[in-house]
């Protein structure tokens, strides 16, 4: 069968989170759960990914809208990526999101695509994604990570046998507004930390996040903590439109009188996950927000950070991202 002919499954689409659940359950790892679709079809056409059951849960109302809570935003996972920017208490309160968010593929994909889509979706390395075997997909090479491999997309740090990043823009964002995540499974539900939602591939190289078959992403929870904060976000891609970052950063700053007094930071694709830079917002913290801070600050954003063949670009483009979040917030 041609590569680009997708494999036999049968589609179900739930009304509700209890029959999405009990599909989940009955089917286990043969199952794939689908919102938006975009990176489901295309798994599904490369045939690199062929579920017996494909549940759709784009029907489950419940999962979407952005609702105001009594300490934060609670965002449902199905809520397209345009409702997520043109939500009047994101605009206003959380305009990092929106702005990340903004920054997305093209409208017309943020019409489909979902907040909880863009979190989970998976690497986009053209080797995993071609359906090599590669260590992602079972094998014993990383084939990006070789003499001749092309790596100008894939990471500095935390790399384990996998070189590849996370893709998304609202990622970072997330990470820097400090939000949680609501899970749901048959045992019940449970938040954790956006942190911890996101994995390397020395914890687990088949995934990207915590997500196991059975579990529904249900949420996206942001604390008031960071509400209308010095926020920047900044994406460099070889194109405006569509393409996948090669680096992006994500910032929100307290600033009490002239001084730093606070700040989380996070920059994607340079890891396999949006990487906290913890080093960058300890050296900043407590200093007036100005170049001598932001140089300081950018000679520290890249310690450790190991290049590969093609990617060496990649370490002076986020020194200077950090620099420019720091003096422009």
């Amino acid at each position: 069968m041609p590569k680009d002919v997708m494999a036999n499954f049968e589609l179900f689409q739930p009304a509700d989170i209890a029959n999405a659940l009990d599909l989940l359950d009955r089917y286990g790892d043969e199952s794939w759960i689908m919102a938006g679709g975009q990176d489901s079809l295309d798994w599904f056409k490369d045939r690199a990914k062929q579920p017996k059951a494909v549940i759709d849960i784009n029907g489950i109302n419940e999962l979407k809208g952005v609702r105001e809570t009594g300490d934060g935003i609670e965002i449902g996972a199905l809520t397209t990526l345009t409702e997520v920017l043109a939500a009047p208490v994101i605009q206003a309160k959380y305009g990092l999101l929106a702005e990340a968010v903004s920054h997305v593929a093209s409208p017309q994909i943020r019409n489909v695509g979902t907040i909880g889509g863009n979190i989970c979706q998976d690497t986009r390395c053209w080797y995993y994604r071609y359906g090599l075997d590669c260590y992602r997909m079972g094998g014993n090479t990383c084939y990006a990570d070789t003499p001749e491999g092309i790596d100008r997309e894939h990471c500095l740090f935390g790399a384990d046998r996998c070189v590849a990043v996370s893709p998304s823009d609202a990622a970072p964002a997330l990470v820097a507004l400090d939000a949680q995540v609501v899970i749901i499974n048959t045992e019940g539900e449970k938040t954790i930390p956006i942190e911890e939602f996101f994995i390397g591939p020395d914890i687990d190289i088949t995934r990207m996040t915590v997500l196991q078959p059975g579990d529904i992403l249900k949420s996206i929870r942001i604390p008031a903590t960071w509400s209308e904060a010095r926020f920047y976000f900044e994406k460099v891609a070889d194109r405006n439109t569509w393409d996948f970052a090669l680096v992006n950063i994500a910032s929100a700053m307290k600033v009490d009188g002239d001084v730093i007094s606070d700040i989380r930071m996070a920059i994607g694709g340079v890891e396999c996950v949006p990487k906290r830079m913890s080093v960058v917002e300890g050296i900043v913290k407590g200093s007036a927000p100005d170049n001598e801070t932001a140089d300081r600050a950018a000679g520290s954003a890249s310690r450790g950070a190991t290049t590969l063949n093609f990617n060496e670009f990649k370490v002076p483009l986020m020194e200077n991202l950090v620099k420019r979040a720091i003096r422009d917030s």
